[in-house]
């Protein structure tokens, strides 16, 4: 049976009118994908030499074990929105004579070659090369690898029962936040307690059996719970729920804009995907974190426009990007009425110009790292502001694939074409260009000068630019409607 259903999802795959669209999209992100995977394997090669030259009075391995406990962590709360959960058309067999549990266990096989699983592999497996190589015991190295893959499929089959829950995604960010402020700041460390239980995997090959345990633990709980609803009358049940509603009154200032921007606001809310972008956003605020606190980049300006441009545009890019394929659905019922293009435009670029000023606030705290970082920041935003908007809203109208709004971002290719590649370049690239050559040929502040002059410009010649905007929209109007009622694109 499970060679069946193998066999079906194959062909699905294959005759699905969505195979061999967007091929250059495909090849492009399995070069991403293969990248990363080098990048994971290298990591795992190196961090025994890393370990080992930071902490020189430690065993890599317990300075390693202590970190374990952030990793689940990490790895969890990023699983909630990066999984998709394993999903195949399970309808057709529900009437037929197919034992129910037959289903759950390839639905839940399936889920174990996820490629998030897999990723696990590429660094855990170089590392045990590396210890075996520096004279760590075959046995203890090849049950701890054990270990740390059960634990990874243990934390696949939670995440398929926390994945529709906001509650036990609020709790586990609570946890990681809080754990790592007690370490931070040596109010308790949570290091010191779980290294020994982490380690202990490795220096006792009999505990293999506890996270093994907890891997079968979670695989049947998850088993009971898919086959206690694979049942038709469970699909065919009509689905209740208390509708929260809010009549956003206060878009009402905005004029014409309001109606729009209501519409918006709702959509953003009520959504996954959409939802999932503002989350995403407000997580990169804590990007610069990366880059400002290490000595090798305080003096690289360039670095910092780059920063400053992503920081303050991350909403512009990943938002703004699909305008108005978020709308797909109903697009088509919106340009038969008489809604004027120019206000409906207008209202994106409200909403994404609200996003800039409130992300470009955020990064004020930034300016502990020098005066320079903040005016860099100031310079990208009105950058952005001025210039970016205007651009990603024309390469808008080249957008005519359709997308689903209630699936999850990450890992997901719908909606995406060569155009979200290219709007990188004069969305992101482009500013720092201009940035780095003022830099290099006169100084900081001629560069952050010029890339406020620019955004500027962009602001004072807003009508003409919109206007420019719109009427491509209109020129594409009919190429976008036919292709977002392609519904596998």
């Amino acid at each position: 049976m499970f060679k069946r259903f193998a066999s079906l999802q194959w062909k699905s795959f294959f005759r699905s009118a969505n195979f061999g669209k967007s091929l250059a999209v495909k090849i492009i992100m399995g070069f991403f994908g293969v990248y990363m995977l080098v990048v994971l394997a290298a990591m795992g090669a190196g961090i025994y030499f890393i370990l080992r030259k930071s902490v020189p009075d430690q065993s890599p391995m317990w300075t390693l074990s202590q970190y374990l406990i952030y990793w689940v962590l990490i790895e969890l709360f990023l699983r909630y929105f990066m999984q998709k959960l394993p999903v195949m058309d399970i309808k057709p067999f529900l009437i037929t004579p197919v034992r129910k549990s037959s289903i759950a266990h390839y639905i839940l096989g399936r889920s174990a070659a996820s490629v998030y699983n897999l990723l696990a592999l590429f660094f855990f497996v170089p590392l045990c090369i590396v210890l075996l190589v520096q004279g760590y015991a075959a046995l203890n190295v090849f049950l701890w690898l054990v270990s740390m893959m059960a634990i990874v499929l243990a934390i696949n089959y939670l995440n398929l029962l926390i994945n529709k829950s906001n509650v036990a995604l609020s709790i586990l960010a609570a946890i990681l936040v809080i754990s790592y402020a007690l370490d931070y700041f040596g109010i308790f460390s949570v290091k010191e307690v779980f290294g020994p239980v982490f380690h202990a995997l490795y220096a006792y090959p009999i505990t293999v059996l506890v996270p093994l345990v907890l891997m079968v633990v979670m695989y049947y709980i998850n088993f009971n719970y898919l086959k206690d609803k694979l049942y038709l009358d469970a699909k065919l049940r009509a689905k209740k729920a208390q509708a929260n509603t809010s009549d956003l009154a206060w878009t009402k200032r905005f004029g014409d804009l309001g109606t729009f921007l209501q519409l918006d606001l709702k959509m953003i809310w009520r959504n996954k995907r959409t939802k999932s972008q503002v989350w995403i956003s407000l997580l990169f605020v804590f990007y610069g974190l990366i880059f400002y606190t290490q000595e090798i980049y305080a003096n690289m300006m360039p670095m910092k426009a780059f920063l400053g441009v992503f920081m303050t545009g991350i909403f512009l890019s990943n938002f703004g990007q699909f305008i108005p394929a978020w709308d797909s659905s109903y697009y088509s019922m919106m340009m038969s009425q008489n809604i004027p293009l120019r206000k409906y435009l207008e209202s994106k670029a409200l909403l994404i110009s609200v996003s800039v000023i409130f992300m470009f606030l955020l990064t004020i705290p930034y300016v502990y790292f020098g005066w320079e970082t903040l005016a860099i920041n100031f310079g990208c935003a009105l950058y952005n502001l001025g210039v970016n908007i205007p651009v990603i809203l024309f390469f808008g109208s080249f957008n005519k694939k359709r997308i689903e709004l209630d699936q999850s971002p990450f890992g997901n290719m719908q909606g995406t074409s060569a155009n979200q590649f290219l709007i990188m370049v004069p969305v992101l690239i482009v500013p720092i260009l201009i940035f780095s050559l003022f830099y290099y040929l006169f100084s900081v502040t001629v560069g952050v000068i010029v890339l406020c002059v620019l955004g500027l410009i962009g602001l004072v010649l807003k009508n003409t630019l919109m206007n420019t905007v719109t009427e491509q929209y209109r020129k594409k109007k009919y190429g976008m409607i036919a292709g977002f009622k392609e519904k596998n694109s």
